[in-house]
This record gives structure tokens, C-alpha cells and sequence, in this order.
């Protein structure tokens, strides 16, 4: 079941174990569900079990993985209440973000356009992977919240999509949606450069909104 896991140079081995275990995740190799025991995670990778067990705590901190009494560790599976609160929650955030638009920072205002241009670019690399687009695309979402010039907002941002990040790899991977969600990004950055702040506001809100339904159909989350 890991014979595709490798560890690259330096860093420290739990850090080098927790990262290729997110990579695995985000690439498809370790679904939603699979049962992430020590004794097979350190024989492939050549560590011992006590660096396993630090790695899988940082991913069950990081809500890629679950720990169950009597079941151990095992890869996050997404529910439809939890992604439909998050998105809820982002647009709370994200919502506000634009509408300070007029008076974000300049700085601000151009780490949009970066976020975006950078999203948009790995979504045109045949060299991006799921991960690589899945990072661009949060990338985004939390440069508009930066708009409000608050770092605990910011922060806030950064907790909620966490959560999110293994519903929307798995999304990727199975509809490869990326190029829908680059467009709905640009067209958005369009209604703001604009000054269209009502209709941005309205767009974003209808953008997230969507999103929560479309992940939890695309894993089949909701009957």
C-alpha cells in the first residue's frame, strides 16, 4: 500500500514523513479512509515508528487525518455539514475582504492580481499537481481576505482551509475542475478592478455557495 512513498533531503524526519504523507493525500494515493498504520508507514520509510507517530499527530492537528479509540489513525474523510460550515464561514471572511476593496492597500490590492496570476499559471503547467493547484487556489481565496488588513482575520482564513484542502484535492481529482474555478477567479478580480464591489460581493458569495455543493456531490457526500 506505500511502496510509492520516498523522503527527500533535509529537514527533520518527522517534518520529511508528515510531508510526504500530505503529498500522498493530495496526489490520490492515500484516499479518503485509508487506515494509516505505523508498522507499515515506517517499514516503506525506513523510519521508526515513534517519528510515524509525531508525523500522523501533526496531520491529525492539520484535519487530514482522524484518530479513533481502537481504530488509530486514518485519512480524513469529508462530511457535508463541515464543508457547507467552512464555506459558510469563509464567506464571512472573504465577504469582507471585498467589500474593503476601496480602502484595501495598494499592496493588498496587488497580491490579488499575483495570487490570481500565479493560480492561473499552474492551472496552464501540465507539470502541476493536485497539491501545487489546490495551494494556488486557497492562495487566492485568503489574499481576499488580507483585503481587510487584519492578520486575525487572516489567520482565521488560514484555520478554515485546512479543512477544506482534502475535500477540494479530491474534487480536482475527480472532475479536474481547476480551469471553471481559474475563470470564476478572474471574472471576480474583474468586477473589483471595476469598482463593481456590490456585484463582486454577490458573485463571491454565489462562487461559495456553489462550491459547498459541488464538492459534496462530487464525493457524494449528500444523498
Amino acid at each position: 500500500m506505500f511502496e510509492s512513498l520516498t523522503l527527500d533531503e533535509p529537514a527533520s524526519t518527522v517534518d520529511r514523513v508528515a510531508d510526504e504523507l500530505r503529498r500522498a493525500v493530495f496526489e490520490g494515493e492515500l484516499e479518503s479512509g485509508t487506515p494509516l498504520r505505523e508498522h507499515g508507514l515506517a517499514e516503506s520509510l525506513g523510519v521508526g515508528r515513534s517519528t510515524v507517530r509525531e508525523a500522523l499527530t501533526i496531520l491529525v492537528a492539520e484535519g487530514l487525518a482522524t484518530r479513533a479509540p481502537n481504530k488509530g489513525v486514518a485519512v480524513a474523510t469529508p462530511e457535508a455539514a463541515s464543508v457547507r460550515d467552512v464555506c459558510a464561514a469563509r464567506w464571512v471572511l472573504e465577504g469582507a475582504g471585498v467589500r474593503n476593496w476601496g480602502n484595501a492597500s495598494a499592496e493588498n490590492r496587488t497580491a490579488v492580481h499575483e495570487s490570481l496570476d500565479a493560480y492561473i499559471s499552474a492551472v496552464h503547467s501540465e507539470n502541476s499537481t493536485y497539491r501545487e493547484l489546490n495551494e494556488r487556489h486557497l492562495a487566492f481565496h485568503l489574499s481576499l481576505v488580507a483585503l481587510t488588513g487584519s492578520p486575525r482575520l487572516v489567520a482565521m482564513q488560514e484555520q478554515l482551509v485546512l479543512e477544506l484542502k482534502l475535500a477540494l484535492a479530491q474534487v480536482d481529482r475527480i472532475r479536474r475542475n481547476a480551469h471553471d474555478q481559474a475563470e470564476d477567479h478572474a471574472a471576480l478580480v474583474r468586477l473589483l478592478d471595476a469598482d463593481h464591489i456590490h456585484d463582486a460581493e454577490r458573485f463571491l458569495q454565489k462562487h461559495l455557495s456553489d462550491a459547498a455543493h459541488s464538492i459534496c456531490k462530487a464525493l457524494r457526500l449528500e444523498k
